[in-house]
């Protein structure tokens, strides 16, 4: 029988107020205070409070405060990923995320779902699907990334933009929701 948390992942069905579930976000929220309190000249204890919350950092990784994520070890970062301030991302499934990828402020990733059936949503369960970023991507000011979607290789994501599909390699999207900016 698969844990919560292994259902979680899988973006199956899974109850988020499971014991195991509620320690690593409480876990992930100590390390976000200590990250989002840290002193901007402290350069090293940053890195090392983001190596423990994330699942992979890569080398020149920034990520500005005031950062938050509900368990950060489902996050990866490749390399020279930088962050800007305010950015929430919710990844009860993985959010993968490529080399050179730039983040405005207030953007947001939402692996996190919920059931359309009210019964369903009553009972407590919830679900997510992955985000994949690729390489050299930016991502404008504002914008949101819904569940499941993977943004290709070199895309821009105009700021403000509500991005509900995926975004093909080179593509320049813009609004709610996200078109290809002809």
């Amino acid at each position: 029988m698969p844990s919560e948390r292994e259902k979680m992942i899988a973006g199956e069905l899974y109850r988020a107020s499971d014991p195991e579930l509620v320690a690593a976000h409480l876990h992930a929220q100590d390390l976000l205070a200590r990250y989002n309190a840290s002193a901007p000249r402290d350069a090293s204890t940053r890195d090392a409070l983001l190596r423990e919350l994330f699942g992979a950092v890569g080398d020149g990784t920034v990520v500005k405060p005031r950062f938050m994520c509900d368990y950060g070890i489902n996050i990866r970062a490749g390399r020279n990923l930088f962050v800007n301030y305010d950015c929430i991302f919710l990844d009860v499934a993985p959010i993968d995320i490529g080399d050179d990828v730039q983040i405005a402020p207030a953007v947001q990733l939402y692996t996190a779902t919920h059931p359309i059936d009210p019964a369903v949503r009553r009972s407590g369960l919830e679900s997510g699907r992955p985000i994949r970023i690729g390489n050299n991507v930016w991502i404008g000011g504002g914008a949101i990334v819904l569940p499941g979607v993977t943004i290709g290789d070199d895309a821009v994501i105009g700021a403000g933009s509500v991005v509900t599909r995926d975004v093909p390699a080179g593509a320049v999207v813009v609004g709610n929701p996200a078109r290809e900016r002809p």
